[in-house]
């Protein structure tokens, strides 16, 4: 396995760098999607949101199921999966035939982002996992530097069809690339014997659907609306009976002693915290390019493009500096990057400012992104141990994502008191540019936006306090057995 650790890598990294393109180039197709279609934007915003939530519910899942068949194999089928709904996308007659192949392509980038981060663990040793993630991560700011570039290349060229038809050929040499780089021997974990626990399965896909529904048709749609209720009461009538069966099942979905370990818990939450924060800067920038200063969508992409600059030159130092001098050091000041960022936003965002002065702030938050990622991952994934790497990374990539959905309940709630709701959706899936009656908006607009970079900032203060409590402990996953 050592011999081909690298090869192994790469077949992650390319993996990382497709979900990272899925993202940030169909956000700038979205205006000729919603004409090719005959759309409307709450379709089109569904369109770009339904495989996100897809992926959250089904992530959980995938990690727990690769412990027990195979991470490689879970693996190479979320690859295909991925792979044949892109095709299948492209040829979708509606919006609504659309969303469902969106969510089947979802639950594909479930299977691979639950199991990259621990077929990565598997293959490297304790003392370089930090700087093998920083590689996945590099990757990724890379795709959210080419996407709306490539994104808009591709729908002026060819139309909007081609950015789910570009991940077939990378798709396809994924699939070829691992089965040689990675073989199908996977790590054995001793979870294949024991019994499925189909009850908490089916509790936990109704309480995550009802909670991710819930946080996105609210701020979209209506927070009055019977969806949201009926969608936050399954919510809570299924979470606590998941956790009680979760609890006492010999082979729970969710393994909740990995919650007592506290590296592995105060990692868990501060990743969903600077996720959160991220997220919610970079809706924000999208609307105050698009709605503030009248940009289209892909000038919107590419000036948002400082918010991935430092997470592609900082995160391979980082996970190098967490595998030298321990995980909580890079990540504590990584998180102090973010904080600055955010209070420059907040102090310094306004309709005449400069943009070297926007993307000095957006550039500390993406090194502060590169400098958390790696590290806490890697803390994560240390303190999980082997037998639960699988979980661990389907629960990392769960509370990431969560992270982005709880942006979306934040932000645009705080939008919608300035802007029309209306108009915020066209503005964010870039069918309007500019506001219809700024001189009524600009100002509270802008008030919202310094709502949000405050509460954000806010929330890297509490990240960093939890990040710095663990240090000096080291995970013990041999007390976490079942």
């Amino acid at each position: 396995m050592n011999d081909r650790k690298w090869w192994i890598l790469s077949v992650t990294s390319l993996g990382a760098l497709l979900s990272a393109l899925n993202f940030s180039t169909l956000i700038i197709a979205l205006p000729d999607l919603i004409k090719g279609l005959h759309a409307s934007v709450l379709q089109a915003m569904w369109i770009m949101l339904a495989y996100m939530v897809a992926q959250t519910v089904a992530v959980l899942m995938a990690g727990s199921l690769a412990d027990r068949f195979g991470r490689k194999r879970m693996y190479m089928w979320g690859m295909i999966v991925f792979t044949v709904f892109s095709l299948i996308s492209g040829f979708a007659s509606s919006a609504p035939v659309l969303i469902i192949f969106r969510v089947l392509q979802g639950i594909g980038g479930a299977m691979v982002m639950a199991n990259s981060t621990a077929i990565v663990a598997d293959a490297f040793p304790k003392q370089e996992l930090g700087r093998a993630l920083g590689v996945n991560i590099m990757v990724v700011a890379v795709g959210q530097i080419i996407g709306p570039v490539l994104g808009g290349w591709l729908t002026t060229v060819y139309g909007w069809q081609w950015t789910f038809w570009f991940n077939v050929p990378f798709g396809i040499l994924a699939i070829l690339w691992g089965m040689w780089a990675m073989g199908m021997k996977d790590v054995k974990t001793g979870g294949a014997a024991k019994k499925f626990d189909a009850a908490g399965s089916v509790l936990y896909m109704i309480f995550m659907t009802g909670l991710l529904l819930g946080l996105t048709w609210g701020p979209i749609q209506a927070w009055d609306s019977p969806v949201v209720y009926i969608s936050f009461v399954a919510f809570l009538i299924a979470f606590p009976l998941f956790l009680r069966i979760e609890n006492r099942h010999p082979s729970a979905l969710l393994h909740l002693p990995l919650f007592r370990n506290v590296v592995f818990s105060l990692g868990i939450t501060t990743a969903t915290l600077t996720g959160l924060a991220r997220m919610a800067v970079m809706f924000m920038l999208i609307f105050y390019f698009q709605g503030a200063l009248s940009y289209d969508a892909l000038m919107a992409g590419i000036l948002t493009i400082p918010l991935a600059v430092g997470l592609l030159i900082v995160s391979p130092i980082a996970g190098w500096l967490g595998d030298r001098y321990g995980e909580t050091a890079p990540a504590t000041f990584g998180i102090v990057f973010s904080f600055l960022g955010l209070v420059g936003f907040a102090l310094d965002t306004g309709l005449h400012t400069p943009y070297w002065q926007l993307a000095l702030w957006m550039t500390l938050m993406s090194i502060g992104s590169g400098l958390f990622n790696s590290p806490n991952s890697s803390s994560i994934m240390n303190a999980a141990g082997p037998k639960f790497r699988g979980e661990a990374s389907g629960i990392r990539s769960l509370t990431a994502n969560l992270g982005m959905m709880l942006s979306v309940a934040f932000t645009i709630p705080l939008v919608t008191h300035s802007i029309p709701k209306e108009a915020m959706l066209a503005i964010f899936s870039g069918t309007q540019v500019g506001l219809k009656n700024p001189a009524q908006s600009l100002s509270g607009f802008i008030n919202g936006l310094h709502t949000v970079f405050w509460v954000m900032a806010a929330l890297m203060v509490l990240a960093c306090l939890l990040s710095v409590m663990r240090a000096g402990r080291t995970g013990n996953p041999g007390r976490m057995a079942r």
